[in-house]
């Protein structure tokens, strides 16, 4: 796929391509339906055929401006979704992470679901147990959580989540009122509110190091001072939140060019 749509491939994000899934991105219909039927005629032209049927389409509701039309593959209109999900990730057309995050929250039971034979076995060690659970079940439900910007009722929803796992492995409920950091430190387990943090800062740190002409630099979303303002409260970005726990955490914005110096001052240590 790759070598047969090279000349037609664009720059990252407004063309990616990974294996047969294909993402076009632009700022105005007329420019999608564009790059969709060039990608058809060459496609079509090399043996290759595009999905009618799995074929969609989200419009990002970023801007003040809302163009009308449909968006469509040789004739045909292509659906359009309010939620895209692409490589494990949900895309919202409101550029919001509610869709994603419960998604997430699915993926870790589900994995929590698979190993449960293990996980409540009283002949188990409790150790092994968190070993397990760092290693299986909390990567799952941190699939992509670098790149959010959470606010307080989303990192609710995965402590909630991660502390009803942990009360069931260790056999306890609320009911027997034992408190949260004990049920961690039985397990080893330090609260994923705080490994949240790490991740994000983690890749905020590598954003740094990387050159400014890096493709990474250009799939970040910044308030365009120019746009009028609408109501209400200005959506939450990726930089606010990386600029607010760095404060919170009194970490050096300049201290993630030291790659060594940085990993040490953001680690977060099991209990």
């Amino acid at each position: 796929m790759d070598e047969v749509t090279r000349d037609i491939q664009g720059d990252i994000p407004w063309c990616m391509l990974f294996a047969d899934d294909v993402v076009l991105v632009d700022e105005s219909r007329a420019g999608v339906n564009r790059k969709l039927e060039l990608w058809r005629q060459t496609l079509e032209s090399k043996g290759f055929r595009l999905s009618r049927t799995k074929t969609e389409y989200i419009r990002c509701d970023f801007g003040a401006t809302h163009e009308e039309g449909d968006v469509s593959l040789e004739g045909q209109v292509v659906p359009k979704r309010n939620t895209f999900r692409y490589l494990g990730l949900m895309l919202q057309r409101d550029g919001d992470i509610d869709e994603d995050v419960s998604h997430r929250i699915k993926a870790g039971w589900m994995k929590w679901c698979q190993a449960s034979d293990v996980l409540c076995d009283k002949k188990v060690p409790q150790k092994l147990k968190g070993k397990f659970y760092r290693t299986a079940i909390r990567p799952a439900m941190l699939y992509g959580a670098e790149c959010w910007p959470t606010k307080r009722r989303h990192v609710q929803q995965l402590s909630v989540a991660e502390m009803r796992m942990l009360r069931w492995i260790c056999g306890h409920t609320r009911m027997d009122r034992v408190r949260n950091d004990d049920i961690r430190d039985r397990l080893g387990i330090a609260p994923i509110e705080e490994k949240l943090i790490q991740h994000r800062l983690r890749w905020f740190g590598h954003v740094q190091r990387r050159p400014p002409e890096a493709p990474v630099h250009s799939g970040i979303l910044k308030h365009d001072g120019n746009m009028r303002r609408g109501r209400g409260r200005p959506k939450l970005t990726w930089e606010e939140t990386i600029r607010r726990e760095l404060k919170d955490w009194s970490i050096p914005r300049d201290l993630s060019l030291d790659r060594s110096a940085w990993k040490a001052a953001i680690h977060v240590p099991e209990p």
